[in-house]
C-alpha cells in the first residue's frame, strides 16, 4: 500500500485524524485516539525506573498502544502467553515488573490516565525491544529477544509478499497477539500498512462468520482453528468478502486445507517458520493439490548436501549468518520441501531410531490419518504411538479390537526397527491434541499416557458431542479404599475425566471458570466400565458431561470455559 510506514516511524509520521486503526465492538478507533491511548501508556512506563516489564492486554488495539508507549519510554517488553498464575510466577524471575490485565498479586500497572503526547521521534531499531518465548517440543517455555530491526523486516516482507491483494481488508484473527505470529500478522503488519483491525480475538465459527461477512475481510488463523471449521454456520456472506486466508504457527494437513477451500472459496496460505528464525517460506496448496514452499523477501536458503538440514539466513535474524532450522529439506526447480525434523533421534538399547522416519512410515498406511511418536521415561524408556485413524482404521478398530490394529501398524515397522524396540504404547484419537498457538508438544502427547487417564474406547462422535466408552482400571492411582468398604473412585475423578477429554475432542478456552448441576448419585468401582458423554456447546463455553453405566447415573454436571483470569 502506498501509505506503509516503517514500524520505527509508526507514531512520528501521525497518519490522518479519519485513518481508523481497528475496530472494537462496531466502533472505530480513529488513529489520533490510537495515539493519545500510546501517549498515556508512554507516562505511565516513563515513571517508571524499571526496563523490563511482562505486557499482558486482551484488546489488540489497547495492547498495540501499551506496545509502543512502552517502547517509546526505553522499555522491554517480555510477551508472556497467557495470564495464569504459574506463568507469571515464572515470568517474575526475569522482569522488573508487570502491566496490563493480570491479577493483583503482580501489582500490575493498568490503563493510564491521559497525558500529554510526547515529541514522537523514531525508535531505536537496534534496541532489543520484546522478548517472546516458544513453548519447544518439551512445553517447556524457552525466551527469544527479538529487536525491533528484526520484527520491522518482517513486517516490510509480510506486506511485500502478500500486501497487493489486500487493499484496505479489516484484519481479523483467531490467534492471540501475545504469540509472535498473531502479533506480527494481526497487529503490527496492520499498524504498518494503513489497515484497520479487529481489536478482538475470534473464537467461535459463528463470530467468525458474521464478522468476515461485514465487509472485505483477512483472515488470520491457526491450524487448529481452521480444521475444526463446521460445515453448519453460513459461509457464503463472509467467502464473498474474504480477500486471504493466513495459517501458521503448525502443520496444516492438505486434507484440512481442502476443507477450508471448500468453505470459504480461498485455499489459505500457509506460512512457515518459528518464533527464533521469523517467517521462513509460505504456500497454497489449491484444490487439495500439494505444493512446494517458496522463501520470503530476503529469505536465503540452502540445505547441506551430506545431512540434508536446511539451513536460513534473513533479515528477519539478529545476525547475517547461516541458522540451522532442525529440519530436513531438499530444494529443486519447484522450490523448498520440507522432509521433517532432525533432531528427533532417540536411542533405545544402543540403538538409535529416528521418529520422524517411523512417523513418516505410519502416515503413509491407509488406515491412519496422522501419527506422532514420543518416548515414554520410567523404568525402562519405551516408544509409543498417539495416531489420529482413518475411516478404515477405525473400522478395524472397532471391528476386531484396538490389538487387532495396534498389530496391523507395528508389522508396518518391522522392517525399520527390530521386534524388540517395536512401539509398546499405543494410543487412537480422533485428532492430535494442539496448544494456543496450533502446537502438538511433547508434554501433551505424553498426558495421553497418564495413568490417572483411563483407558478409553470412542463410540460416537458429532461436532459437539462426544460418547466414549471408560474401563476404570483396578490399579487406577484415584482409587481410595476405607476399612469398612471396598475401593471407589473419588467424585473429583469424573470431574478431571470431563475435562480431560473435553479438551482432546473440542477447541476448549483455556480458563476453568465455574461448575453447575454438578451430581454424583452413586460411586465408581474398580473394574467398571463406563460411558462417558460428553456436549460441548461452543458459545457458552459450556461442557456438559454424564456417566453411566449398567448400574445407572454415575455423575453428571456442567463445566464452563472461558479467556477470564
Amino acid at each position: 500500500m502506498s501509505d506503509f510506514i516503517a514500524l520505527a516511524r509508526l507514531l512520528a509520521q501521525p497518519r490522518l485524524d479519519a485513518h481508523t486503526v481497528a475496530w472494537r465492538n462496531g466502533r472505530p478507533l480513529p488513529f489520533p485516539e490510537f495515539a493519545a491511548q500510546a501517549a498515556a501508556w508512554y507516562a505511565l512506563f516513563a515513571a517508571e525506573p524499571a526496563l523490563r516489564f511482562a505486557l499482558y492486554l486482551d484488546d489488540s488495539a489497547q495492547f498495540a498502544a501499551a506496545l509502543f508507549g512502552a517502547w517509546h519510554a526505553g522499555k522491554t517488553v517480555y510477551l508472556p502467553g497467557d495470564a495464569k498464575p504459574a506463568t507469571l510466577r515464572r515470568l517474575a524471575l526475569e522482569v522488573d515488573g508487570f502491566a496490563g490485565d493480570l491479577p493483583a498479586e503482580f501489582e500490575p500497572l493498568q490503563t493510564p490516565d491521559p497525558a500529554p503526547a510526547p515529541s514522537w521521534g523514531a525508535l531505536d531499531e537496534r534496541r532489543a525491544a520484546l522478548i517472546v518465548f516458544t513453548s519447544g517440543s518439551n512445553g517447556e517455555p524457552a525466551s527469544i529477544p527479538k529487536r525491533l530491526s528484526q520484527l520491522a523486516r518482517e513486517v516490510e516482507s509480510l506486506e511485500a509478499q502478500f500486501g497487493a491483494p489486500l487493499g484496505d481488508a479489516v484484519v481479523h484473527g483467531t490467534v492471540s497477539h501475545q504469540h509472535i505470529y498473531g502479533l506480527l500478522f494481526r497487529v503490527l503488519w496492520p499498524l504498518c500498512a494503513g489497515r484497520a483491525f479487529n481489536a478482538r480475538v475470534l473464537t467461535f465459527p459463528e463470530e467468525i462468520a458474521t464478522a468476515l461477512a461485514r465487509g472485505p475481510a483477512v483472515l488470520i488463523a491457526s491450524p487448529a482453528h481452521l480444521k475444526r471449521l463446521p460445515d453448519n454456520p453460513g459461509w457464503a456472506e463472509a467467502a464473498a468478502q474474504l480477500r486471504a486466508i493466513f495459517s501458521s504457527g503448525g502443520p496444516l494437513s492438505a486434507e484440512a486445507s481442502a476443507h477450508v477451500e471448500k468453505l470459504l472459496g480461498l485455499a489459505p496460505t500457509e506460512v512457515y517458520g518459528s518464533s527464533e528464525t521469523g517467517g521462513i517460506a509460505s504456500r497454497r496448496r489449491q484444490q487439495g493439490r500439494d505444493a512446494p514452499w517458496q522463501p520470503l523477501p530476503g529469505v536465503a536458503l540452502r540445505v547441506d548436501p551430506a545431512t540434508r538440514l536446511l539451513y536460513v539466513r534473513s533479515p528477519h535474524l539478529p545476525d547475517n549468518v547461516w541458522i540451522d532450522t532442525a529440519d530436513r529439506a531438499r530444494i529443486d526447480g519447484a522450490g523448498l520441501v520440507l522432509e521433517g525434523r532432525a533432531d528427533r533421534i532417540v536411542k533405545i538399547d544402543d540403538k538409535r531410531i529416528s521418529l520422524t522416519a517411523l512417523e513418516k512410515t505410519l502416515s503413509a498406511s491407509p488406515l491412519l490419518q496422522d501419527a506422532r511418536l514420543i518416548m515414554l521415561e520410567g523404568g525402562r524408556p519405551a516408544l509409543a504411538v498417539v495416531a489420529v485413524p482413518s475411516e478404515a482404521g477405525w473400522e478395524l478398530f472397532h471391528g476386531e479390537g484396538k490389538r487387532a490394529l495396534n498389530q496391523a501398524l507395528r508389522a508396518l515397522l518391522i522392517d525399520s526397527i527390530e521386534a524388540r524396540v517395536l512401539p509398546r504404547r499405543w494410543r487412537y484419537v480422533w485428532s492430535m491434541p494442539v496448544n494456543s498457538q496450533g502446537k502438538t508438544t511433547q508434554a501433551m502427547l505424553s498426558a495421553l499416557f497418564d495413568p490417572r487417564r483411563p483407558h478409553a474406547r470412542p463410540v460416537a462422535r458429532t461436532s459437539e458431542t462426544v460418547t466414549l466408552a471408560l474401563t476404570i482400571s483396578a490399579r487406577h492411582p484415584y482409587l481410595r479404599s476405607h476399612p469398612e468398604a471396598p475401593p471407589v473412585v473419588p467424585a473429583v475423578a469424573p470431574l478431571e475425566w470431563a475435562e480431560l477429554f473435553g479438551r482432546e475432542f473440542f477447541a476448549l478456552p483455556p480458563d476453568f471458570q465455574r461448575m453447575e448441576a454438578v451430581e454424583f448419585p452413586q460411586p465408581i468401582s474398580p473394574g467398571a466400565t463406563v460411558t462417558l458423554q460428553l456436549d460441548f456447546v461452543e458459545a457458552d463455553g459450556c461442557l456438559g458431561f454424564t456417566i453411566d453405566s449398567e448400574q445407572g447415573r454415575h455423575a453428571s454436571g456442567r463445566l464452563y470455559f472461558g479467556s477470564g483470569r
